[in-house]
């Protein structure tokens, strides 16, 4: 704990909700501060006053800053899995790939925000990157690599690529497009004119992933890459 973030000292007889307003508004502003500051430069004491709490009462919540943004993570990866269930749910299986890199990129361009910290300030957590499991991400990476399976097993698409690994390649595309696109958004800040994105439009960009990835998947395409 920081000279910067030193609490008053909250009474520990208190047992808070989970489920609470009060730690949805911590965990809302966080997401305001981590995005205007930096993971690093963000203070608990400035989450605190956005969320209209005391300090100590951040840590009858969360046990450390990183913890609060892992757990910022695991409230707005179950979002982003439940809209993308959902947008999916009354397809047929050839359309469910396209469904769902298009409503990916939709809640990137919708919540630019939370694209901000998802793509750029959650990697900064040395404790996210080494030590966390992710389940969230892990339950992402099932829900693509089905719909990749399912269109495998119907023959629309190449089953030469494992599913696991073709949704990993895939999230590889819209993770670097949502970075591209926040980045493209930032003022320059001094760096180099040229080095950064141009700005476009990522939900007109969903459909040239889909033809890239769906053509990329096409059996006629790799058969090449048959065993």
């Amino acid at each position: 704990m920081t000279a910067h973030s030193s609490p008053d000292r909250p009474d520990r007889s208190e047992r808070p909700d989970r489920g609470s307003d009060k730690r949805e508004r911590i965990l809302a502003a966080a997401e305001i501060i981590f995005a205007r500051h930096g993971f690093f430069a963000a203070r608990v004491s400035e989450i605190a006053k956005e969320a209209g709490v005391a300090d100590g009462t951040i840590y009858l919540y969360f046990k450390s800053k990183d913890d609060l943004l892992i757990s910022w993570f695991e409230r707005r990866m179950t979002r982003v899995n439940d809209a993308l269930r959902a947008a999916i749910a009354e397809q047929a299986p050839s359309a469910q790939l396209r469904t769902l890199i298009r409503t990916y990129l939709q809640l990137v361009s919708d919540e630019p925000i939370a694209a901000e910290v998802l793509t750029i300030e959650l990697r900064q957590s040395s404790k996210f990157m080494k030590e966390y499991e992710n389940p969230q991400f892990a339950d992402f990476l099932r829900l693509l690599g089905g719909v990749i399976a399912d269109g495998q097993a119907l023959g629309e698409l190449d089953d030469a690529v494992p599913s696991h690994l073709a949704a990993r390649m895939i999230f590889g595309i819209l993770d670097e497009l949502a970075l591209a696109w926040v980045l493209a958004k930032q003022p320059m800040s001094g760096a180099t004119p040229g080095t950064r994105p141009k700005k476009f439009d990522i939900v007109r960009a969903a459909d040239w992933v889909v033809a890239l990835v769906t053509n990329g998947l096409d059996k006629s395409l790799n058969k090449e890459l048959s065993p």
